[in-house]
């Protein structure tokens, strides 16, 4: 075993608490639902970016690269100055959702480089312009843009002209579980001397204002550094290398500044700001004590020069000796840095790349990173503090009134920790299969936590994210559950069945929420609402429709029968050892059997969500009337029908025989429901049998249409919207209205779901994953005798796990170089391409342009874009690829 997997295994143990320190700080904590106290529901606007330095969190803590343990008590980050801005860069800055032409949007440039699972080592880079910050150049100009510009960066306002910005790097290296050394290095880029102020800055995060009578921590100055005393984390040392000056003030909001009322106390949270950017000197507390501190360090830093600082977070007490603190720093950085190294060679491919494991390294980074303690008491929200202003009326029947039992307090993984620093349930669950890589338990325990009794609904609903815990998610949460099992059974030799039936349990409260809610005449078509796919449609599908009546979802429909499949894989891996879980799986077998036969029977009015006539499936709306009309629209709608495949195994079926019989009893007597699921009859490759939606045919026919470079295909993966929509835009009218759906590769010109999200064209990563796994399975069952076109009208047949493979491969290439030596995801953007302090930092987009693999949307989001971390672990690189990066001569 490696060190950090020795580390792992002593975690799981609770033999050492590794994970109790982190990175669990927010990259933004305001602008969020938690912080909003307001009577309707506008977060962006009551707790702006400007309010940030000045106003307590009630909830969590932001910072720039920062830790916290795992409860968020004691919080570090760093600040920074470079002697013009008008405030110090103490937090990312982004425009709000009404700011940006495309939504919410963070203008900074952040990498997150390395990180172990136990965060025994980890590395951030930030990079900090030295002109002054251009936050109201930022803010107008995407204010004044159309929806059909592109957005404003911050390269663009020119502040990195002559590269004239510093390289700052933040490590972390852990001693042991409560000792942690931090470096600092800061690295002028540019062709001048310049100042820069470097403030680390440790804090406790507020919980003694809200009426609890919680006693206040402390934190005073001792010789080389900071005393810590925490009520209930005990008392620590932050020491400082180099005798910087130190600043204190209270963690409390500056009500005078905000509010024009007198502050509760003399020194303010945006006192040190105060202090070192307006020269306030009565800013901070002149008693060397508080409750937020900073170690200041002045610099000037010659062109081309690095400086580096040295600080220690820890239990062991220096006291006159604190210099000793300091003692074996770089050589314990070198041990862990090469720990990491060592542990991502058991994960790693060998045979990738060196650029291509760096991608995949980078992914890695970039989940274990975006972990941050979540904190949100719903019925305290709503009905305020003790001792503070009763919050409006309107609360309470407003945003998530029917969730007063939700008790989030955990460290989570998170979608983008700036621009979604909140949980998302079908997120969550991709994340959770690249994590299940590095740190099964971890993703286990976050599947885990989704269907705990204070975040599920106790109607089995789960929770979507905190603007709307009510809506609908698609439900993959099995999905993840069965794939985190099967990739730790890979990895350990042993399935934890324990995990399995805990979570198996739980979801069953779920399906059945999801069979008594979301089919409307309970005929196995499914409703549901946007399902995570925000405007694909020609209607906002969580609204009710101008028509009247409902949608007849084709993919609503595919997730439910998805999710029996899931839930019966599940079911007949425990019957393995269990046999009362054979009549739970019989149960799931028949409720499939019926969804399937619902979406491709045609009803009475020929109408059905498969069209024979396209070979596709379609949403169908139905009206008030019972007329029902087919919208053609070529989507995602249409390909996720091909998710609900799974295989029996002859030898799963033998030893579950209460299962088979009841399985051989339905194919023989209802042939009326058997005969429209792909084909039970007939056994394929090694005498397997197939559960699937579509049959051999409907399977070739759709994927004509998915695998058409004209239609789904894009270099760079399969698009969300057909690129047959550009010239031909579906059009709907409805009372005097018209509707339409245009392929748009890139951003969303409309702003439905705020405009930051679009699904009418462009390449997500977590439905490309489910596609490349599908067709995997069919392979399984088809074997090689089953080929297709590829692209199709190209004569080039190949398997289905060929098809998979090539499929995987250009997802991968949205961020490996291509033959001319540049990323797609940094298509048009040369900085990122030729520059060699930016050329090999990758940043995992939300999601990419249909056509140019450009990366759009939040530019963190190594959530489910951290999917290809397995993609390249499991179908690699082309040979030719390989070749080229190695040097070697091919021919084409």
């Amino acid at each position: 075993m490696t060190a950090e997997e020795i580390r792992l295994k002593e975690s799981q143990d609770r033999r050492k608490h590794w994970k109790r320190w982190g990175p669990y700080l927010s990259e933004r904590a305001w602008g969020t639902v938690r912080e909003d106290y307001s009577p309707y529901g506008n977060a962006w606007d009551y707790f702006p970016h400007d309010h940030a330095r000045s106003r307590a969190y009630r909830w969590n803590e932001d910072g720039l690269a920062g830790i916290s343990d795992r409860h968020q008590l004691v919080c570090f980050a760093l600040a920074l100055w470079n002697e013009r801005d008008p405030i110090l860069k103490e937090r990312l800055f982004g425009l709000t959702g009404s700011e940006g032409n495309h939504g919410e949007d963070v203008k900074e440039y952040y990498f997150y480089l390395d990180s172990t699972p136990t965060h025994s080592y980890m590395k951030y880079l930030y990079k900090y312009p030295q002109a002054e910050f251009p936050y109201t150049q930022l803010v107008e100009e995407n204010r004044r843009r159309g929806k059909d510009q592109l957005e404003f960066e911050l390269l663009d306002t020119g502040v990195f002209h002559d590269n004239r910005y510093f390289d700052v790097f933040v490590e972390y290296a852990k001693g042991d579980v409560e000792d942690i050394l931090i470096k600092v290095t800061a690295t002028n880029r540019g062709p001048d001397a310049a100042a820069l102020r470097l403030l680390p800055t440790i804090w406790f995060r507020n919980t003694w204002s809200w009426g609890d009578e919680d006693a206040r921590p402390e934190l005073r100055q001792v010789a080389g550094g900071v005393e810590l005393d925490h009520p209930s984390m005990g008392r620590r040392w932050l020491y400082c290398a180099g005798r910087p000056e130190l600043l204190f003030t209270e963690n409390e909001t500056n009500r005078q500044r905000l509010f024009g009322v007198e502050n509760p106390c003399v020194c303010v949270k945006d006192g040190i700001n105060d202090y070192v950017v307006n020269g306030r000197k009565n800013a901070v507390v002149p008693e060397p004590m508080g409750t937020r501190a900073a170690a200041h360090y002045q610099m000037q830093i010659p062109a081309g020069g690095t400086v580096t600082i040295r600080l220690r977070l820890t239990d062991i007490d220096f006291s006159g000796v604190a210099e000793a603190a300091f003692n074996g720093f770089d050589k314990l950085f070198a041990i862990r840095k090469n720990e990491a190294d060592e542990f991502y060679q058991t994960v790693v491919p060998r045979d990738l790349t060196p650029d291509a494991q760096n991608v995949m390294r980078q992914s890695f980074a970039g989940m274990l990173w975006s972990k941050q303690f979540y904190h949100y008491e719903l019925k305290r929200w709503r009905e305020g503090d003790p001792g503070h202003p009763q919050p409006p009326a309107e609360r309470f029947n407003g945003r998530n009134k029917e969730w007063p039992h939700l008790y989030n307090a955990d460290v989570i993984s998170m979608p983008d920790k700036w621009e979604y620093p909140w949980y998302a349930a079908w997120d969550l669950a991709f994340h959770c299969v690249p994590l299940a890589l590095v740190d099964c338990e971890f993703a286990k325990d976050q599947l885990v936590l989704l269907l705990r009794e204070w975040y599920m609904h106790p109607n089995g609903q789960l929770p979507a994210y905190e603007w709307a815990f009510g809506d609908v998610n698609p439900p993959v949460h099995a999905w993840a559950a069965w794939r985190v099992y099967k990739i730790d059974k890979k990895r350990s030799g042993k399935g934890d069945r324990a995990f399995l039936q805990r979570v198996f349990h739980k979801l069953l409260l779920n399906f059945t929420w999801w069979v008594n809610r979301k089919d409307a005449d309970g005929m196995n078509i499914f409703q549901g609402g946007f399902l995570g796919l925000d405007n694909i449609g020609v209607f906002d599908r969580s609204a009710p429709l101008p028509t009247g009546g409902y949608i007849e979802q084709s993919d609503g429909t595919s997730w439910m029968a998805m999710y029996t499949l899931n839930l019966l894989a599940i079911a007949l891996e425990l019957a393995s050892e269990d046999a009362a879980y054979e009549d739970v799986a019989s149960k799931f077998w028949e409720h499939f059997i019926y969804i399937a036969h619902a979406m491709n029977h045609r009803g009475n009015d020929g109408i059905g969500l498969w069209d024979e006539m396209d070979g596709f499936f379609y949403d169908v709306l139905r009206f008030p009337d019972g007329r029902k009309h087919p919208m053609r629209i070529r989507s995602m709608v249409g390909l996720i029908p091909l998710f609900a495949v799974e295989t029996l195994e002859p030898e799963l079926l033998d030893r579950l025989p209460g299962f088979k019989r009841r399985l051989e009893w339905f194919i023989d007597n209802r042939p009326d429901l058997v005969g429209n699921v792909a084909c039970m009859r007939t056994r394929g490759k090694q005498e397997r049998r197939l559960l699937s939606i579509v049959g051999r045919d409907q399977l070739r026919r759709v994927l004509q249409l998915m695998l058409d470079e004209q239609e789904f295909l894009s270099p760079y993966g399969i698009r969300a919207l057909s690129r047959h929509h550009d010239e031909h835009p579906y059009m709907l009218a409805v009372n005097g209205m018209d509707y339409r759906v245009k392929y748009e590769p890139a951003e969303s010109s409309t702003g439905l779901f705020g405009g930051n999200s679009n699904w009418r064209g462009p390449i997500w990563f977590p439905v490309n994953y489910l596609l490349i796994e599908s067709l995997q399975k069919f392979h399984h069952y088809l074997g090689d005798d089953f080929k297709v076109e590829f692209p199709a009208r190209s004569g080039k047949m190949l398997t289905l796990w060929q098809v998979a493979a090539e499929l995987s491969r250009r997802l991968s290439s949205i961020f490996l170089r291509n033959d001319k030596g540049e990323r797609p995801v940094y298509h048009g953007n040369e900085k990122f391409q030729t520059d060699p302090n930016w050329n090999d930092l990758i940043q995992f987009h939300e999601y990419f342009h249909g056509d140019s693999g450009r990366g759009v949307g939040a530019s963190h989001q190594t959530g489910w874009t951290g999917l290809v971390a397995k993609l390249l672990q499991q179908s690699g690189e082309s040979e030719k690829r390989k070749k080229r990066e190695r040097g070697i001569a091919f021919a084409d």
